[in-house]
């Protein structure tokens, strides 16, 4: 029987929920007992983990990771990827069907369920995509892919624009008892913009997308879920427009949730036109603290590492992100980690691919945004990253109550450390955070009582008492 003990540490289950400083005891890959006084029930070869001034959490689920696998593996692997979300302090995430080919039949979720307990590190499930092809123009086999074993379906990457079509999968997926994670992009409106319609696109002299492209698709959602009583999750929410858009229909009680990325709550389309123009304005006191690690991060006008889809919109849609996530308007956090081979992003702002990685960076933007900045608490950032993520996918993830999978990542929010891409554990290196400094980190990931991931100066402090 194997074992573990966590000791010391300040454990948060905001499933319960539960706030307390305990030891939480770890046996045969469940979560055996939490409290104060649960050392004694150690048995002699219990390894042990000294976590005193660090914050022990349930597991933290990532709804929304590009893994590339099948089809787009120089980008990405389920095992790299994955180990990226270890390093970043996520057991479990949930993979998109926009591979090569997409993952839209029962084969295509087999073939990942197989892969992933070959090579994954963490917990990885698996959304089936909505239409054949992820072309919009015929269902998927909903009921075919629920069988073998998807959370949810998307189109992610793309978005579903015939609204007939939408209605009917949101029907199937009612059925199916499956949430729909919807990309919210009307490609009329959005035509072929590559960053946010207003006074940096004009000044860049960049094709813009205006936030009307999302909202659009918002709206949409909002009053098919009404009329089919499906759920709908609207992913990566960038605009004040679509955040006030679903906290009026959650009023109203309509089924519908939204996510945030940390990018879009931390950069603003300023960043576009380099660091200078960035941090003289909209950069300014974005951080919950004072940075001592030498000078703010530098980086040229029209830096692909800043085109990302949906782009990175105005500080007032920033502010409005922010406030949903503080009000529980959006009550989902993701990385929307999109990792691309370097020399795709080396050329014309135009022609570069959209999205970032995000695995890594995203628990210590959140934390210095969100947490360290005051707007919210610590268990609430993590019931985003934990209970509220588990409860649309319907997952047994979560939580710290005894008998639970032990899911476990522990979390130092005080540290304050640099990201350096050429140090980070994914495949690609397309992130905008490269010298960062950052504040708060993962320490260790544990995904069924095994410790996947951990720093050296905490393994060090594993022991088996004798």
């Amino acid at each position: 029987m194997s074992s573990l003990l966590l000791t010391g540490g300040r454990v948060i289950d905001p499933a319960r929920p539960f706030d307390q400083v305990s030891d939480l005891l770890i046996r045969d890959g469940a979560i055996a007992a939490v409290g104060p006084d649960v050392a004694g029930q150690a048995t002699p070869d219990t390894r042990r983990m000294d976590v005193r001034g660090r914050v022990v959490s349930p597991g933290l689920i990532d709804v929304h990771v590009h893994l590339r696998e099948p089809g787009q593996s120089a980008k990405e692997t389920i095992a790299t990827g994955t180990r990226a979300a270890a390093q970043g302090g996520f057991t479990s995430l949930v993979c998109m069907p926009n591979t090569t080919p997409a993952i839209d039949s029962p084969t295509a979720v087999a073939l990942i369920h197989e892969k992933a307990a070959k090579d994954a590190v963490v917990n990885v499930f698996v959304a089936g995509a909505i239409s054949k092809g992820i072309a919009g123009e015929e269902l998927a086999p909903i009921g075919g892919l629920k069988q073998a074993g998807v959370v949810a379906i998307t189109d992610d990457g793309h978005c579903v624009q015939n609204n007939e079509l939408m209605r009917r999968a949101l029907e199937y997926a009612k059925m199916f008892n499956l949430p729909v994670l919807d990309h919210c992009q009307d490609y009329s409106l959005v035509t072929d913009g590559v960053m946010h319609e207003g006074y940096w696109s004009v000044a860049l002299g960049l094709r813009g997308w205006p936030a009307a492209g999302e909202e659009m698709m918002v709206q949409r959602n909002i009053l098919l879920a009404e009329l089919t009583g499906a759920h709908v999750h609207c992913q990566h929410i960038s605009s004040a427009g679509s955040v006030q858009l679903l906290r009026e229909a959650r009023k109203r009680g309509v089924p519908v949730s939204g996510e945030a990325c940390p990018h879009h709550f931390t950069l603003t389309d300023a960043a576009v036109a380099g660091s200078d123009k960035f941090w003289s304005a909209d950069g300014r006191g974005i951080f919950g603290f004072e940075t001592a690690n030498g000078p703010r991060p530098e980086w040229p006008v029209y830096d692909t590492h800043f085109k990302m889809n949906p782009p990175l919109r105005s500080a007032r849609d920033r502010e409005a992100i922010l406030a949903g996530l503080a009000d529980g308007t959006l009550e989902i956090l993701g990385s929307d980690h999109a990792p691309h081979c370097s020399f795709e992003k080396e050329v014309e702002f135009d022609y570069a691919p959209f999205g970032i990685t995000g695995l890594e960076t995203e628990l210590a933007l959140s934390l210095m945004l969100l947490v360290h900045a005051r707007r919210i608490s610590l268990p609430d950032l993590l019931a985003k990253y934990t209970v509220a993520p588990a409860r649309l996918l319907r997952l047994s993830k979560g939580t710290l109550a005894v008998g639970a999978d032990a899911d476990v990542t522990v979390i130092d929010p005080q540290r304050e450390w640099v990201f350096r891409r050429d140090q980070s554990a994914s495949k690609s290196k397309n992130t905008p955070f490269d010298g960062w400094p950052l504040k708060g980190k993962a320490v260790a990931t544990i995904v069924r009582g095994q410790v996947v991931w951990c720093e050296e100066n905490l393994s060090a402090s594993v022991e088996t008492k004798s």
